[in-house]
């Protein structure tokens, strides 16, 4: 072969080569399912930060997947995890936590995951009310933290200012609510002085802790599974007697069972002036109170009750890892995790939606940013469920089958409202229907 000749064939070769290297397939990426229960423009969100993910890395691809409410996520995820065609990933609410920590080998802890994956996870780097309420009794992080809120008040500036209040004073005490809800339907501000959503988790759950209540013996169910409920004590008897009076009186207009899907509506109309929800509706508020000013305020309190009201709980869902995949898949999912925690990502996410910041250093970012200051309110949600510290009765619930005690919660307070039963009796109804539920999922988990 000549000199020319094995230019030629080296010319050849290296141009074979690298046409083969450019149709080559690439390595294939690890696909990771990621069942959620958030539609709307929660779910287009989720959906933005999983693409933000997949854009960043090309070793895996986050697959979200909507799967109807948070009872119908977790019913599907337990149906797949017994067919063996379980997520990786399944976003629970709050109120499964008692279920999945029941759930003996279906569940990866999130700590263990991290560790078994060589990357770094400090509980000490999130809020401490929101990890503690997904954390064993030694301090293990179970779940990852990921839309976590809690409830506050919204009110009507500009119904405040036509009943002669001051627009950016809102009632710090259950007295002044009346007070205020007086003024503003007497002088025809508005039709009714408040709403709420969610009975049992603003009016109940939250109240009790507020006012450093117990609801359940066994720290709320922490502790153990043979826990009792005892939401039928005195302040949560005298707050539901005055929902009941409110009511009467016209002052208080119910929003509905289960969420209180009536309740947005009657503020974003202006018919009733103040409403108490998540902090993840204040996306939702903005949006649609789009005819008066809104306000932001921290839920009332008993002054008679408690001098310096406690922190509220939380509400919204976790991610939880569910065992049985290819440890592929779990690389992904620690990848994942270390991207969803980035301050960067979250403040967005806790920016865009209200829910709250999981991390230190994402409120720390967003004071940095002055998005709080240029937000007035934004930062209500955080204050009020981190002041003093958690007590017993304030770090929060965790039961089991508690979607099924809050059923029976507001069955009870719709009975009260119809006249059929007193407050007293109908929290002793609730409490003796959930500890049934309670016996129930203890039989079934023990």
């Amino acid at each position: 072969m000549t000199s020319m000749e094995w230019k030629m064939t080296r010319t050849l070769i290296g141009a074979l080569l690298a046409s083969a290297a450019l149709t080559a397939p690439a390595a294939a990426q690890t696909e990771v399912q990621w069942w959620h229960a958030m539609g709307g423009e929660l779910g287009a969100k989720l959906e933005e930060i999983a693409a933000g993910f997949n854009a960043a890395q090309s070793d895996y691809r986050i697959v979200p997947v909507y799967k109807g409410s948070y009872p119908e996520t977790l019913t599907a995820a337990i149906a797949a995890f017994r067919a063996n065609e379980q997520p990786a990933i399944v976003q629970v609410f709050e109120v499964g936590t008692g279920t999945m920590m029941a759930a003996e080998g279906a569940v990866y802890p999130v700590h263990q995951l991290m560790t078994d994956q060589g990357r770094t996870f400090d509980p000490a780097d999130y809020l401490a009310p929101v990890v503690g309420y997904y954390s064993d009794p030694a301090g293990n992080i179970l779940s990852l933290p990921f839309n976590s809120s809690t409830p506050i008040m919204y009110y009507n500036k500009d119904a405040f200012a036509a009943a002669g209040l001051d627009p950016e004073v809102a009632p710090r005490t259950w007295g002044e609510v009346e007070e205020f809800s007086r003024k503003i339907v007497d002088s025809g501000a508005a039709n009714c002085g408040f709403t709420t959503g969610w009975i049992s988790w603003v009016q109940l759950e939250n109240l009790s802790a507020i006012h450093d209540q117990p609801y359940g013996t066994q720290e709320n169910g922490f502790a153990g599974l043979d826990s009792e409920f005892t939401f039928n004590g005195p302040v949560q008897v005298q707050h539901w007697d005055n929902l009941k009076r409110w009511s009467d009186g016209g002052l208080f207009q119910y929003g509905g069972p289960v969420g209180g899907n009536d309740a947005p509506p009657k503020f974003y109309s202006g018919e009733c002036a103040i409403y108490m929800n998540s902090s993840a509706s204040r996306a939702g508020v903005i949006e649609n109170a789009k005819d008066f000013e809104v306000g932001f305020a921290p839920l009332p309190h008993y002054d008679d009750r408690i001098a310096e009201p406690m922190n509220s709980i939380i509400g919204g869902a976790t991610l939880w890892v569910l065992s049985g995949r290819e440890d592929n898949e779990y690389a992904g999912v620690a990848a994942f995790f270390d991207y969803l925690s980035q301050p960067e990502v979250q403040a967005d996410w806790h920016q865009a939606t209200g829910y709250l910041p999981i991390t230190n250093a994402t409120y720390d970012l967003g004071q940095s940013q002055g998005y709080y200051e240029a937000n007035p309110g934004s930062d209500v949600a955080i204050q009020q469920i981190t002041r003093g510290t958690p007590s017993v009765n304030s770090k929060g619930v965790r039961f089991g089958n508690l979607t099924q005690v809050r059923d029976a919660v507001d069955s009870e307070f719709e009975a009260l409202l119809a006249g059929q039963k007193t407050a007293q009796e109908a929290l002793d109804a609730a409490v003796e229907r959930g500890n049934t539920i309670l016996r129930d999922f203890e039989d079934a988990n023990s």
